[in-house]
């Protein structure tokens, strides 16, 4: 199979017998063989029952219906469990990525042998209020990753079947993919200029405070993709460090106490210094930094926790 479209929705009825349509028109055009996964995460507004119905009528077409709103990370890491096609594609149901850059984007993944190839919506139909928090954070996430994108948070890209089949999305942290594959070994991640829609149907699912959740994803990703599996390389070291310092500082006082002492020169108690009580305290503190690295060690070369959703129904899987 050459590729596999991968789509998360929540309550987006109105769009989807066009954009079935549409990719349906884009893929026979091509000679593609291909399917359509559709993962609806907990809408209650009929678009599980038009996709039940769509897929008796056309078997490109599968659908996953979660329980509940799980959210966008957690149905692209169904749909990347499910894909089968050389090429995955990922995109919106808003009918804002068109389907007719798809051909592009499977030849860069296919032809020049990129491993993820992200799409840039260089020209937004987008109010100011989302456009300008939106380059900020970009070029936030691209000092931070190393990885020079425009758009991170597209949600219209090409993967490589390798690649989704290698990482783990979980949380918020799909608008890391990029960062994750790279993460896992997958380095040759290129970027497509594509076309942005205006939204036809509907209002949008997200709002501003996607960019604060954002910023602590970005951290958060960054934090556990170097410390992760070794935390003690940070906790160990910042402890050992606070610890040590904290150590010198009263091993000082009390050689400065003892010179007195030893040339008869009264001078007050060493626990009357305020530098005593920073000092006690930085080897304390030391203390519980490597204590806490320790134990996260010990949690982190024992876990086995997985990504678990309640997967309510599916069609044509």
């Amino acid at each position: 199979m050459d590729i596999s479209v991968i789509i998360p929705l929540f309550n987006e009825v109105e769009s989807l017998p066009e954009l079935h349509q549409w990719i349906s028109k884009v893929m026979n055009t091509n000679g593609y063989t291909y399917e359509i996964i559709l993962i609806d995460d907990g809408s209650n507004d009929g678009s599980w029952q038009w996709i039940e119905k769509a897929s008796l009528e056309d078997l490109h077409l599968k659908g996953i219906h979660f329980r509940r709103n799980y959210g966008k990370s957690a149905a692209l890491h169904t749909g990347f469990e499910e894909a089968q096609g050389e090429v995955v594609i990922t995109m919106d149901a808003d009918l804002q990525d068109s389907p007719d850059e798809i051909p592009g984007l499977f030849a860069m993944v296919k032809e020049q042998d990129f491993d993820l190839v992200s799409g840039w919506k260089k020209k937004r139909f987008d109010p100011l209020s989302k456009t300008i928090p939106s380059k900020l954070y970009n070029a936030t996430a691209s000092f931070v990753t190393g990885i020079k994108l425009h758009d991170f948070n597209c949600g219209l890209k090409a993967y490589k079947l390798e690649v989704v089949k290698s990482i783990e999305v979980y949380g918020e942290m799909h608008r890391y993919i990029p960062y994750m594959a790279k993460q896992a070994g997958f380095g040759k991640i290129g970027e497509r200029e594509v076309q942005h829609q205006a939204r036809k149907y509907g209002v949008t699912k997200f709002g501003l405070s996607r960019f604060v959740f954002g910023y602590l994803d970005l951290m958060s990703i960054s934090f556990i993709s170097r410390f992760g599996k070794r935390p003690m390389h940070l906790f160990g070291t910042l402890g050992s460090l606070m610890f040590l310092l904290g150590f010198m500082a009263i091993a000082g006082l009390g050689i400065h106490k003892m010179y007195n002492l030893w040339n008869g020169i009264l001078i007050e108690r060493i626990t009357q210094s305020s530098y005593f009580y920073l000092s006690l305290t930085s080897m304390v503190l030391g203390t519980q930094l490597f204590l806490a690295g320790f134990l996260g060690e010990l949690v982190s070369r024992s876990s086995a926790e997985r990504n678990t959703y309640l997967v309510d129904k599916r069609v044509n899987l």
